[in-house]
């Protein structure tokens, strides 16, 4: 069988490893930041009933920009958002894709601030753009002063903030991410995967788009929305950046059924949005028994908690492994990643671990 190695791939991906998060199907699911519940039936079949419809037509080709989902979506964001300055693709990944075709590339750079969202590396190389990289202060924040001093020093194209960040939990301040703006004369681009769980009437980056040309805000219905497996990212920034998102994009790249079933899940936003107080609360729950524990759970703005003071994070990944629960071991030394689940796949989480260090013989410093 011919190797990766015998193919005549570009210069710059040999040595690079795919975005491998394990995906084992096991009884206890913590691992990637899932929402743990299920789509409540009622909006099930409204979605169900939108896709029929779509399938009597479904020898044609969809609505190459879709009007209706994004005029949807720019109702869910509020905030001035127009329909026109919506995107979407399939899931967020596809967005930050289609942001790196259009701005990133060869000869150019996108800065990001590690430990944060693998994606954009991996999507940065994929695009041949070039990605490098600059220290965050204490605790995972970034400071206006860490931001602009980066910015200046590495001159990049495009700079990627995750608020709240992934793995960390860690929220960006709009001060950190206007600053960064007037820094430079490139794209700023802002993952806010996880803006649903974050404290109520905390700041969103939305509000920052006016008179921000060069600024992006990305959303996904994969998390809040428990709809990870309908792959339906998004973004608001202004008309001109969607134009030249355009410029890339696969032709309908959005399938007819995808666009039916979001406009079904975002005509049911209240009801899918009520599981995140519950999620809130064992992620909560997460940061005091974490700590009972003896580990050092980092506050998280997001659906998941970072924890550290793990003297062999395989051992316990593997333990846990072992006892059916997976959670992210995502090579932070001495630390550990889990996501909150259920109240009852928390609990087992949590006591299963309360098991483990009794018997793991030193795996907390």
């Amino acid at each position: 069988m011919t190797s990766l190695d015998d193919l005549p791939i570009r210069d710059d991906l040999r040595g690079q490893q795919p975005y491998g998060a394990p995906q084992p199907r096991v009884r206890v699911e913590l691992n990637v930041n899932e929402n743990p519940h299920p789509v409540p039936a009622d909006v099930v079949e409204d979605i169900i009933a939108r896709i029929r419809v779509e399938l009597a037509t479904i020898n044609r080709y969809p609505d190459r920009e879709f009007v209706a989902l994004r005029t949807a979506l720019a109702k869910y964001l509020g905030h001035g958002v127009t329909p026109d300055m919506v995107w979407a693709a399939n899931g967020s990944n596809e967005i930050i894709q289609q942001t790196l075709q259009a701005f990133g590339g060869p000869g150019r750079t996108a800065l990001g601030f590690p430990p944060t969202y693998s994606m954009h590396s991996i999507m940065a190389a994929g695009s041949g753009t070039r990605w490098i990289t600059a220290e965050r202060d204490a605790d995972f924040a970034i400071t206006p002063e860490t931001a602009v001093a980066a910015i200046r020093a590495q001159q990049p194209d495009i700079v990627f903030f995750c608020t709240p960040n992934n793995p960390t939990g860690t929220p960006v301040s709009l001060e950190t991410i206007a600053a960064a703006y007037d820094a430079f004369d490139g794209i700023v681009f802002v993952d806010e995967a996880y803006a649903e769980f974050s404290p109520t009437g905390s700041p969103t980056a939305l509000t920052l788009l006016p008179s921000r040309p060069r600024l992006i805000v990305s959303r996904t219905m994969s998390k809040a929305f428990a709809f990870a497996g309908a792959r339906v990212g998004y973004l608001a920034a202004d008309p001109a950046v969607v134009d030249a998102l355009r410029l890339v994009r696969l032709p309908y790249h959005m399938s007819a059924l995808t666009q039916a079933a979001a406009l079904g899940a975002l005509a049911h936003a209240d009801e899918m949005l009520a599981m995140v107080d519950d999620i809130k609360v064992q992620r909560d729950r997460l940061v005091v028994e974490l700590a009972r524990l003896g580990y050092t759970p980092y506050p998280s703005d997001a659906n998941f908690v970072l924890f550290g003071n793990v003297a062999n994070p395989h051992d316990v990944f593997e333990r846990l492994l072992a006892k059916g629960i997976i959670i992210r071991d995502n090579g932070i030394p001495n630390h550990l990643r889990v996501t909150a689940g259920t109240e009852a796949e928390t609990t087992e989480f949590l006591e299963e671990l309360a098991t483990l260090n009794g018997t793991l013989n030193g795996t907390l410093n």
